[in-house]
């Protein structure tokens, strides 16, 4: 596995043990992490990650910042990535 793909594998996972992890602190009641930093990861790469994560955990499927928000990074990041890959 190459350096990005390890990063990439890294990230995903991160983005997606975040929305685990909150979900299970909004269900018993304690200090929910902050949107924001639930976004990061999937700013840097992990929208995949977030995304499974978000229909996995069934969290923050009501709020539209997420449900199109990580599609939307996703999208935007990996066709930078692919198209940055076949165009060297």
């Amino acid at each position: 596995m190459n350096l990005l793909g390890l990063y990439l594998f890294v990230v995903n996972g991160a983005a997606f043990c975040l929305m685990g992890w909150d979900k299970g602190l909004a269900r018993r009641s304690r200090r929910r992490i902050p949107e924001k930093r639930l976004f990061l990861p999937v700013l840097l790469g992990g929208g995949p990650g977030g995304w499974l994560g978000m229909y996995w955990f069934r969290h923050k499927t009501k709020h539209w910042k997420f449900v199109l928000g990580f599609p939307a990074l996703t999208v935007l990041e990996y066709g930078i990535l692919i198209f940055y890959w076949f165009s060297t």
